[in-house]
């Protein structure tokens, strides 16, 4: 039976990481500076927590371009915020400064953050996966809201500190889709075998199926088709490649029906493709779900 609901662990994972990496990382600012730290009031302490947060969204967001379908993504976003403000409320609210806080003020806190972080973070383009300067800008500017937020602006023991624990985030990230991925990945592959019919089969018919047995040794793998895409400066390229030999071997009805089975699936991989390289750009003009 497959998963109704691929997402539910990655976004249980991703909440419990990134309300961590928010609560660890307001610890670390305030050993940076102890004298600072024994000014920093509730209201602050909190103010730093949802900072954290905010880009937190971002990054994930960005991130999830590259691994979450497009017309999934909007749903997704959403569901992580609401999986984020339960896992707050039930675990992490009471180990906050701020006694005041409510559950109610709680899923508001990280509505707002969601908000403010498409505000604050969105005009940043960059590619998420990728070092560039851009992103050094978005972590640098982040960083200084934080020492802003603890009530010391351009405190380099606070801005470095931020700046280290954002820094360090994005592979940890990344990692949780990539793992999401895998697993997906094997499922299907563990359900398509399952299902495929036995009945009936011969001994050989299996050995085909399911390819050669163990005493069968190795042989290579020749790759005898090729799909690339490449961006070429505001164009983006998708082309299609046959092996030389297996090109040969072919006759001129199977060439012809094979082009016109690739030259489809180069038009549905370069528009995917084009899809996710548009929203990696994160263009002020088009938003990526929340961030």
């Amino acid at each position: 039976m497959t998963n109704t609901d691929p997402y539910a662990s990655v976004l249980k994972e991703l909440a419990s990481t990134m309300l961590g990496v928010a609560r660890e990382s307001v610890t670390l600012v305030k050993r940076a500076d102890p004298q600072q730290a024994i000014r920093l009031n509730g209201s602050q302490e909190w103010s730093v927590y949802l900072e954290f947060l905010q880009v937190l969204f971002n990054l994930a967001d960005r991130l999830s371009a590259f691994y979450i379908p497009v017309q999934d993504q909007p749903e997704f976003m959403n569901r992580l915020e609401d999986t984020v403000a339960d896992q707050l409320k039930t675990v992490l609210a009471p180990t906050l400064s701020s006694a005041e806080i409510d559950d109610m003020e709680i899923v508001l806190s990280i509505g707002q953050a969601v908000a403010q972080s498409r505000q604050t973070y969105e005009r940043f383009r960059f590619v998420v996966t990728e070092q560039s300067k851009e992103r050094d800008q978005l972590f640098e500017y982040f960083s200084q809201r934080v020492a802003e937020k603890a009530g010391a602006p351009n405190n380099t023991h606070i801005t470095s500190t931020a700046l280290l624990c954002i820094s360090a985030v994005v592979p940890a990230l990344q990692r949780l889709f990539e793992d999401m991925t895998k697993s997906q990945t094997s499922e299907a592959m563990a359900e398509a075998s399952s299902s495929s019919p036995l009945h009936g089969e011969s001994s050989a018919d299996r050995v085909s199926a399911e390819g050669p047995s163990s005493a069968t040794p190795e042989v290579p793998t020749i790759k005898l088709v090729k799909v690339v895409s490449r961006i070429s400066k505001d164009e983006i390229e998708t082309t299609w490649g046959v092996h030389p030999r297996f090109q040969r071997d072919l006759k001129p009805h199977e060439a012809k029906e094979l082009a016109k089975h690739m030259n489809r699936v180069a038009r549905i991989l370069g528009e995917r493709f084009a899809a996710v390289a548009a929203l990696a750009q994160a263009s002020e003009d088009q938003r990526i779900g929340h961030a």
